[in-house]
């Protein structure tokens, strides 16, 4: 994954950026460079990066003043700081930077710092993909439910079932809306019957349903172990 991922850099020092760009090519990364914020809102728009390399003092708007903006797209960043912005360093950390490097450095450092976070980031996303009920795990995306090493086989029409509730693990979802998401022109009695099965497989008690529970007028809700949803 390092050797394909795709990096933007951010700073206003045109010889520190050319040396970047330079340097991450040839250890294999695309590399997308910006003079400033602005100019790395525009890639942003056009470009989909792994992560981001943001020099936290920079004309107009500071690196740190753009990663806070950032909050939600879940892009890694690690932040490059000069030696007297120690200040400048927690508030970037609490702001949700990664990590910090500080200038000068050696390339080889921040080739290092980059592939621990993009292993930190991919370790991130494939835990995302799976949650876990019981002895159950679900995996969002090969559609795939096993307890322990044993896998449980599943319909279509289960597994849109066991999706759907898993996406919104913790919180009812409708009949109406687990019916308009299951193959064909499925009614509300069909997810009933979907339901049933499902807790046959999943339950020890069909009668008392611990993970896959019904929630009176407002649908069914699948429970996922503390600390593992997603």
């Amino acid at each position: 994954m390092d050797a394909k991922a795709h990096i933007l850099i951010v700073d206003d020092d045109d010889r520190l950026r050319t040396l970047l760009k330079k340097f991450l090519r040839e250890q294999g990364f695309m590399v997308t460079a910006a003079s400033d914020a602005a100019e790395a809102r525009r890639k942003l728009a056009w470009f989909a990066f792994d992560m981001a390399v943001f020099d936290v003092m920079m004309p107009g708007e500071t690196g740190i003043a753009l990663l806070a903006s950032l909050n939600g797209t879940h892009m890694p960043v690690l932040m490059l700081s000069a030696m007297g912005e120690g200040g400048d360093r927690i508030t970037g950390l609490e702001t949700g930077a990664e990590d910090y490097l500080v200038k000068p450095f050696e390339p080889k450092e921040l080739v290092l710092r980059i592939k621990t976070i993009l292993r930190r980031s991919q370790t991130q996303k494939e835990n995302a993909k799976m949650i876990s009920f019981g002895d159950y795990r679900f995996d969002f995306v090969n559609n795939q439910l096993k307890c322990g090493e044993e896998h449980i086989a599943l319909t279509s029409s289960e597994v849109t079932i066991l999706k759907l509730l898993a996406e919104h693990a913790g919180n009812p979802v409708s009949r109406e809306a687990l019916s308009k998401a299951m193959p064909g022109a499925a009614n509300e009695r069909a997810v009933d019957v979907q339901i049933t099965r499902l807790r046959k497989k999943i339950e020890e008690s069909e009668g008392k349903p611990v993970y896959l529970q019904t929630v009176r007028g407002a649908g069914y809700v699948l429970y996922a172990n503390a600390g593992n949803r997603s």
